[in-house]
């Protein structure tokens, strides 16, 4: 019987975006779309195959906690942002490798770190938790007596309020994803709700605000709004599981999903509840949005829907012409991404990507789409749109707006420029 030919490819947009429907359903099967007919073998030459040499010799034995794979090394977080040379400690970070991740979950070892002043080293039986100010009855928790009250688990981003800030630059940043944008990442959370805290603390009717305070030697703080705090704020004990990691704020911590950063107060040892908001260092020197005719927009707490293509990326560079998938990130401080569309060729033409479930509010959600790069020059673009409304602004469209004094809160469609020769850097379209 004669072969059935396959099935032409359709395409969805301009410069090679496919129909993700006509590839998954094509006759001839997805390795020959993607070139890999090559890959095939007869039966005799199948029978010559090398047998290696882990599968002649017993394995390692069991560890005490797992590690990635010796070949995997390169997964890594970085660029360390080293304090002033001055100081053996201080305000630094650390990126997560978005480019080498998959789904939507950041491992814990992978997670994005930012401090002001160095990783204090807490004892837990010796932490405690205060509650007091505009309280009826202040409280004061241990570790012990914080997990024995109901817990709730849910999915959340947190992104750092400064990522993506060199985009504000007049000239397009050096950089891969991780550089650009790893200042974002996204995990499971689990610990008790605020809500119920402070209502066994009694909230007087005056509180409209709370102060949120780490045990850090920084004593990083932030004010949020009471509103907000007794929405969906939570005290997180455990991160994917396990305790959470002294870098991102054992024991304990405040989870603020959907708002910046360092909202999300790590090391959380006290919180007071206030008519207002209490004017902190890290809320009136930084973190706060510089607008273009000069005012600042001091109280911009969420973050608007976002989204970055992950593969390809600078630092991943094409080898051939041929099939591929594109696939990235995207998300919305202001509830859940209904819609991300792609672009091959600079945003003149865009088709909607796969969404990857479980779609969720205030989570990273991962979209994918197929493209047959024909070897030729092309800019891949990824916009986001959320179930507000809200679509993710172009870059000029947000310069445009603020101009390029701001350092925070830059969501902006990047732009990934492939060169013939499969090179991928970060450009302005």
């Amino acid at each position: 019987m004669a072969k059935k030919p396959p099935q032409e490819l359709t395409l969805a947009a301009g410069n090679g975006l496919v129909d993700r429907r006509s590839f998954l359903g094509r006759a001839g099967g997805v390795a020959s779309a993607l070139g890999l007919a090559t890959l095939g073998m007869s039966s005799a030459q199948a029978e010559q195959l090398k047998v290696q040499d882990w599968t002649k010799t017993p394995g390692l034995g069991f560890t005490p906690y797992g590690q990635p794979s010796k070949y995997e090394n390169g997964v890594a977080r970085g660029p360390i942002i080293e304090p002033n040379a001055m100081y053996k400690t201080g305000p630094g970070s650390i990126r997560s490798p978005l480019q080498f991740l998959e789904g939507m979950i950041t491992p814990n070892g992978l997670h994005f770190e930012r401090s002001h002043n160095g990783i204090p080293d807490i004892n837990p039986d010796e932490h405690r938790l205060l509650i007091h100010g505009l309280v009826k009855r202040p409280q004061v928790f241990t570790l012990e007596a914080l997990s024995r009250y109901p817990m709730t688990s849910r999915i959340s981003f947190v992104e750092c309020a400064g990522n993506s800030g060199a985009l504000y630059a007049k000239t397009a940043a050096e950089g891969t994803a991780q550089t650009l944008h790893g200042l974002l990442s996204c995990a499971e959370w689990t610990g008790v709700s605020l809500a119920l805290i402070l209502d066994e603390a009694g909230i007087h009717p005056k509180a409209k605000w709370l102060l949120a305070e780490g045990a850090d030697p920084a004593s990083m703080s932030r004010s949020v709004p009471l509103a907000k705090a007794l929405d969906d704020v939570m005290i997180a004990l455990y991160q994917n599981g396990e305790r959470i990691r002294p870098s991102n704020g054992y024991p304990m911590r405040l989870l603020v999903p959907g708002f910046q950063g360092n909202m999300n107060v790590k090391w959380l040892h006290r919180i007071k509840l206030t008519e207002g908001p209490t004017m902190t260092r890290d809320e009136t020197s930084r973190y706060s949005l510089l607008l273009k005719d000069g005012k600042v927009a001091q109280f911009k707490f969420p973050l608007d829907a976002k989204s970055v293509i992950t593969r390809p990326s600078p630092g991943l560079t094409m080898k051939a012409p041929g099939l591929y998938e594109i696939s990235g990130l995207a998300w919305s401080g202001n509830g859940t991404i209904t819609r991300v569309d792609v672009s091959a060729d600079g945003g003149k033409t865009f088709a909607p990507a796969a969404l990857s479930g479980p779609v969720l509010p205030k989570a990273v959600t991962r979209f994918r789409i197929p493209w047959k790069w024909d070897g030729g020059p092309a800019m891949l673009q990824a916009r986001a749109v959320d179930d507000t409304g809200y679509v993710q602004p172009t870059r000029d469209a947000l310069v445009a707006e603020r101009g390029l004094n701001p350092a925070y809160h830059n969501n902006a469609i990047t732009n990934w420029s492939i060169a013939a020769d499969g090179v991928i850097k970060h450009a302005y379209a």
